[in-house]
């Protein structure tokens, strides 16, 4: 299958317009449909619908294929270029924002660094396409356990900490006084459902077996403060780790006891590290693996 027609078809399901498609990609309205009619024409199967214009069965199954194949792509062009490139005379981190703990701030450079805060999954993409010269990702595991990457391109990945994490209740909560919370008393109580900005519910889900941890409402932003907050106001639980939880005004951080989990950061990256990208990844850490050497 022709790449640029994938990607056309890809565009043309996310917006459902090929007009809109059309915009998007700098083609005409005429050359959308001629793509879309020749990948159709080459897999045997009509894969959108015209009105409205949405994916037939066949088209989604293709969607499910196209944006990871898409995705490896972008990246193989983006390691071939990064392997010929100068070495970059600045620095962009790309973040989950669970993961800008206090000791990853105090090691940014004074400058020449452009921070970018992403959802969680976004970061290995950014790093993989070269939008990227790292990326902290950050999750929840029992101690000294590596985080689950998507598999989007060849990344390395390298332990950069681990943290305690905490239960945030407002202060009037029943609980709030306790030393220490178990998760599993913790599934029918009512939680902050922040994908981008704390930990999944299914992670909590599967730290305990699977079950509870009901939704009382979405937080779709990526602002730790504004989650917090949320918190705060007793619009449901969430777990953070320790620096995120503590001091939170009107909010009380718990400490979890069982399981043994933590918060676990891991700097990801493609390819050797040059310049101010090797120095930082040396400083957040301590100096391990190969491409630190001297």
């Amino acid at each position: 299958m022709d790449p640029h027609l994938l990607r056309t078809y890809v565009t043309v399901a996310r917006l459902a317009s090929f007009s809109e498609a059309a915009r998007a990609l700098g083609y005409t309205q005429s050359a959308v449909s001629q793509h879309i009619a020749a990948l159709e024409q080459d897999l045997g199967a009509p894969l959108l619908t015209r009105r409205p214009v949405a994916p037939t069965e066949a088209g989604a199954r293709l969607l499910e294929h196209a944006e990871p194949l898409l995705l490896r792509l972008d990246a193989a062009r983006a390691d071939v270029v990064r392997l010929a490139a100068a070495p970059p005379r600045g620095l962009t981190l790309a973040a989950a924002p669970t993961a800008l703990g206090p000791a990853v701030l105090a090691a940014l450079p004074a400058a020449g660094v452009t921070l970018k805060v992403l959802p969680r999954d976004g970061v290995p993409a950014a790093v993989a396409t070269g939008t990227a010269d790292l990326g902290l990702v950050d999750g929840l595991a029992a101690p000294s356990d590596p985080l689950r990457m998507p598999d989007v391109a060849p990344l390395t990945t390298r332990g950069a900490g681990e943290e305690p994490v905490c239960v945030l209740l407002p202060a009037a909560h029943p609980l709030a006084r306790r030393p220490g919370l178990r998760l599993h008393d913790l599934v029918d109580a009512r939680w902050l459902d922040a994908p981008g900005a704390g930990p999944p519910l299914d992670r909590l889900r599967a730290a305990v077996g699977g079950h509870g941890f009901r939704p009382a409402l979405r937080y779709e932003g990526t602002d730790v403060r504004a989650l917090t907050a949320l918190a705060a106001a007793g619009h449901g639980l969430t777990l953070l780790p320790r620096w995120a939880a503590t001091g939170v005004p009107g909010a009380v951080a718990v400490p979890v006891t069982e399981p043994r989990i933590v918060h676990r950061t891991e700097l990801v990256h493609a390819g050797a590290l040059r310049g101010a990208a090797r120095e930082l990844a040396f400083a957040l850490t301590s100096g391990e693996g190969p491409d630190f050497r001297s």
